[in-house]
């Protein structure tokens, strides 16, 4: 994301650009930061709005040219709904953003007084101006160039954080867009790599061999299918004054065709994202390491192409995963956990104080919550209530969701120490989480994010989010790092 982002503290009615986005509520009220717009105009922009169809529902974007009577040629009216906070400010301004496509200049005259609305709007409208061209042909409608964000407030370290959080988020969501035959699990490595040394971050990366000889049996099982083998990247940031180390855990299946137990063809396509919680936790670190909080933070990308062929894992497979554990691989369309098991057992070698991992992993996560809102599991209430709330704070919808302990007994195996899939029909995605708990270090605080849902959007933009990838967790993440290195979680 390249957009230039700048401050002003100008009268938005003197402000000489293509375009002024103003807030409306109910009726098309004016929100803060269009008095000056309002005056301008004698006191007849609600009028005038109103006249033009605006609601102010959430979401709406009406237009409505000056034709002269301000330096801005058009004044864009962005619906803020009945309860304007700031994500409401952040759709917003996304919304608005994406109206414009293709403007020069922009400015921002939504609610910023506070810290919080001004990093929303900052948030929503870089957000809101991503775009994913990179294998179209011919002219394409550019983003927006210059956004404006008007506030009487000191806001250029609230700006450079946006700009941080959103450039990760892009980060996360070129990643998922890019298809499969761009983003084989070494390109995606390679990616890390470029991550690592541009941003000063620790970097080990195990190849197939390595991934042998070191007993990561569900990464080595889930690839050993794919003429693309699997890789593990570990990143590291380090805080020189941190007391305290998070762990995150990415899935990260390039492709995921569900192996000899294959999926359906409908559908198929969008499994390019299988890989999106790696994106994720990649971006995240990147996002961390400018940020620079005062917290050691590991993340683990564990990476692999789910293919058939005649060296596929097959259906009642017996593999040992990392640590020693042994799984009877019931259906290798479960594979996501396995990969994941491998990374989570790896990760007591880091000692973290809080480990997160974070996956696109069950279908039954859909069905539970729908497509927009992230699953959340622990190891105890209380981590996963913080992660929860950290994750809405972020931007993020999520959802506390249960780990029962009779669901343990439907993963019991008669040949190994557990099955990747239950016995049991219901209750899948808590299922998963069960089966993930078995290999989490003992003594440590845990949480599980199932992101199947929100990690790619089929089907229209909406607010600040585009068609396709959409970056989830990686704002969760960032916010979960740095509550810690708070003390808040």
């Amino acid at each position: 994301m390249t957009t230039n982002l700048s401050i002003s503290q100008t009268d938005p009615a003197s402000l000489d650009v293509d375009a002024l986005v103003i807030g409306v509520g109910p009726e098309a009220a004016l929100a803060a930061g269009s008095q000056g717009v309002d005056g301008a105009l004698d006191g007849r922009l609600a009028e005038a709005l109103l006249a033009v169809g605006a609601t102010g529902k959430a979401g709406e974007v009406v237009k409505l040219p000056t034709l002269g009577a301000l330096p801005a040629k058009v004044i864009v009216a962005a619906g803020l709904g009945e309860d304007p906070g700031p994500e409401a400010l952040r759709r917003a301004a996304g919304a608005a953003v994406r109206a414009l496509a293709g403007t020069a200049r922009v400015a921002l005259a939504l609610p910023a007084d506070t810290p919080e609305r001004a990093f929303a709007v900052a948030t929503g409208a870089l957000l809101g101006n991503y775009s994913f061209a990179r294998y179209r042909t011919g002219a394409q409608t550019e983003p927006v160039g210059e956004l404006v964000l008007l506030t009487d407030l000191d806001a250029t370290t609230l700006a450079e954080r946006a700009e941080a959080v959103t450039g990760a988020v892009a980060l996360a969501r070129d990643l998922v867009n890019t298809p499969p035959s761009h983003l084989a699990p070494e390109d995606l490595a390679g990616v890390a790599e470029n991550v690592a040394r541009e941003a000063g971050l620790d970097l080990e990366v195990l190849d197939e061999k390595a991934l042998v000889d070191g007993g990561y049996g569900g990464i080595v099982g889930v690839g050993q299918g794919s003429v693309n083998p699997p890789r593990l990247v570990r990143l590291g940031y380090r805080h020189p004054q941190a007391d305290k180390t998070v762990v995150f855990v990415g899935k990260g299946i390039t492709f995921d065709t569900g192996g000899i137990s294959i999926k359906p063809a409908e559908g198929m396509d969008w499994m390019k994202s299988d890989m999106g919680g790696a994106a994720a936790v990649l971006a995240s670190l990147r996002a961390i390491a400018a940020l620079k909080p005062k917290v050691n933070v590991v993340g683990y990308l564990a990476i692999a192409e789910n293919m058939p062929s005649g060296t596929a894992q097959r259906p009642s497979d017996v593999i040992t995963i990392y640590g020693g554990k042994t799984v009877e691989v019931l259906n290798t369309d479960a594979e996501g956990r396995l990969v994941m098991a491998d990374a989570i057992a790896r990760s007591a070698e880091d000692a973290p104080d809080l480990l997160v991992d974070v996956a696109t992993l069950t279908g039954a996560a859909l069905v539970a919550l729908g497509v927009r809102t992230t699953a959340v599991m622990a190891n105890s209430d209380e981590v996963r209530e913080k992660v929860v709330q950290a994750a809405e704070r972020s931007g993020e919808s999520a959802w506390g969701m249960p780990l029962p302990e009779e669901l343990r007994k439907g993963l019991d195996s008669p040949v190994a120490d557990i099955a990747n899939i239950s016995a049991e029909r219901w209750g899948g995605m808590l299922a998963a989480g069960v089966f993930l708990k078995e290999f989490v270090p003992d003594g440590v605080r845990w949480a599980h994010l199932d992101i199947a849902g929100p990690a790619y959007n089929k089907g229209e933009p909406y607010g600040y989010t585009p068609k396709g990838g959409t970056g989830a967790a990686t704002r969760a993440l960032v916010q979960i790092a740095e509550d810690v290195a708070d003390g808040l979680l």
